[in-house]
């Protein structure tokens, strides 16, 4: 193609892309149970509005969320949120040792209530703690062989779509031995 021919074919298809550029667009983000940050143009569920600019200087994803009508008057929102909430692993305590068939207790500490939208999910070494209800803020550990272990949680916000992961905790279970049954 001669390069005359070329700038014209870049210019027209500029000249046609510019109205819709100066628009903007709406985005869709939020984060999976895994922490995973995804972007789309479809709305899903929990996921926030996020505005795009083709201003000059401002190019792709402002971070600005689509602004909500409030009502004239109102009070601004004082909810507690998913990132400005205080939440640790209570139980069990870091480093601490089980021995024999002792369970172990597992729980989440909270600045108040667990808000109707968040969703707990637990992991023991990595692994999905499985039949716990997504509400669970405590439960029991039983029969957990000899070894190293660390249980984490995961807090997401159905609402919003955030989620954020506690600070794991390592604890130990000793069982007695076969050949030394008399260390508990």
């Amino acid at each position: 193609m001669h390069p005359c021919r070329s700038w014209i074919l870049v210019g027209a298809c500029a000249s046609w892309l510019i109205p819709f550029a100066a628009q903007g667009l709406v985005v869709y983000k939020w984060t999976d149970a895994q922490g995973v940050v995804h972007f789309s143009d479809q709305p899903v569920p929990g996921a926030e509005k996020v505005l795009t600019s083709s201003l000059p200087g401002h190019a792709g994803i402002m971070g600005q969320t689509a602004p909500s009508p409030a009502a004239p008057g109102a009070k601004p929102k004082t909810d507690k949120t998913l990132s400005t909430a205080k939440i640790a692993i209570a139980s069990p305590a870091p480093e601490q040792t089980f021995s024999g068939g002792e369970s172990v207790p597992v729980s989440l500490s909270l600045d108040g209530d667990l808000k109707p939208s968040w969703t707990i999910v637990w992991t023991l070494n990595g692994a999905q703690v499985q039949g716990q209800s997504p509400t669970a803020t405590s439960f029991t550990l039983t029969d957990l062989a000899r070894g190293v272990y660390t249980i984490e949680a995961t807090v997401t916000d159905g609402g919003t779509g955030e989620s954020r992961s506690v600070e794991g905790v390592t604890f130990n279970v000793m069982r007695p031995s076969l050949l030394s049954p008399q260390h508990k």
